[in-house]
């Protein structure tokens, strides 16, 4: 399976709508609230018209009350003050770039791309807003929904992590295909859906801005729930560094040194008795200790060694079991 072909339409067509489209006209702002040094003519030329033209036909107007939001839409989090400030830009200025809805077909609208300014045209009291009017299936809408938030800088990483690993489910992609489609490094993919292993609380803790993304993925390696969220918070409540949190995840996994052996002086016997072994086994046998006590590790560097041990082990307890059988 070609999995560059896999998202078909979907990201072409969000493309083709800034290439086409965005080159062959240039997008006249509205503003909620005419200015002093706006020309009267800017407002003649404000559509009023609900209804846009047809689809792809270019950049139209449509009444902000026929738009919804789409409700698979990735991004879960919005910054209110970015929003906000947004607003405000858009009340002097228009919205400047026009957002890209789906047609519904019943009169309204889904949002594939630009919710964000919907928003801020909302709160900035705009009845109509500038939209680019397509006709995707349902799998471009999800597709290109996914992929344009991905490709955006301000995406909460644990969103880019849910909506990249959707992207690899949904359409088997592998990381190197997703990291393709939104020009971005394997490593970087990777280390996103590393960010999905950790206990829901860390991941809470990433979402809501109080543990960076970097700090987060110094966890992933620390198995023990309770100990990862323990070490987050440590880490947020010191202020620690990356680096700093490093050292710290390293000391807390490090093993301990294994006890070194106590070196005994073996007997004549017992140095005999290991020979034989490797004799009789084929194998490196190491005894461990003194004739009183100690351990016997007999080594095998291959199936055929193992099998050969095996069969051995078998032989000695046929004969064991054969001496009962005799003496009873």
């Amino acid at each position: 399976m070609n999995n560059k072909k896999g998202l078909g339409r979907g990201l072409n067509a969000l493309f083709s709508v800034f290439e086409e489209e965005f080159n062959e006209q240039p997008v006249k702002a509205m503003s909620a609230q005419p200015t002093k040094k706006e020309e009267p003519k800017i407002l003649a030329e404000e559509p009023k018209l609900k209804q846009p033209a047809p689809a792809n036909s270019g950049v139209t107007t449509i009444a902000i009350e026929n738009i919804f939001a789409n409700p698979n839409q990735p991004r879960k989090h919005f910054d209110e003050t970015a929003i906000a400030e947004l607003a405000e830009s858009i009340k002097i200025h228009g919205v400047i770039q026009p957002i890209i809805v789906n047609d519904c077909k019943d009169g309204t609208y889904m949002i594939i791309a630009g919710e964000r300014r919907f928003r801020s045209a909302q709160l900035a009291g705009l009845t109509n807003i500038p939209a680019i009017v397509k006709n995707f299936t349902e799998r471009q809408i999800k597709e290109v929904s996914l992929i344009e938030n991905l490709q955006r800088e301000d995406l909460n990483p644990i969103e880019a992590a849910r909506a990249i690993k959707q992207l690899m489910d949904e359409y088997n992609f592998t990381q190197e295909v997703v990291a393709e489609r939104i020009g971005k490094s394997r490593p970087n993919i990777s280390n996103l859906i590393r960010l999905l292993s950790l206990t829901p609380e860390v991941i809470a803790l990433v979402e809501n801005g109080s543990l960076s993304a970097g700090h987060a993925r110094t966890l992933v390696v620390i198995e023990d729930k309770n100990l990862q969220i323990k070490v987050a918070q440590t880490a947020i409540d010191k202020k620690l560094s990356v680096r700093e949190i490093e050292k710290l995840v390293k000391a807390l996994l490090k093993p301990r040194p294994a006890k070194r052996e106590r070196i005994t002086e073996q007997s004549t016997e017992l140095i005999n008795f290991t020979e034989n072994m490797q004799r009789i086994f084929s194998t490196k046998v190491t005894v461990l200790g003194s004739d009183n006590k100690g351990r016997i590790c007999i080594d095998y560097f291959s199936k055929d060694d193992l099998d050969r041990i095996y069969e051995l082990l078998e032989i000695i307890d046929a004969n064991k079991n054969k001496n009962k059988i005799l003496n009873s």
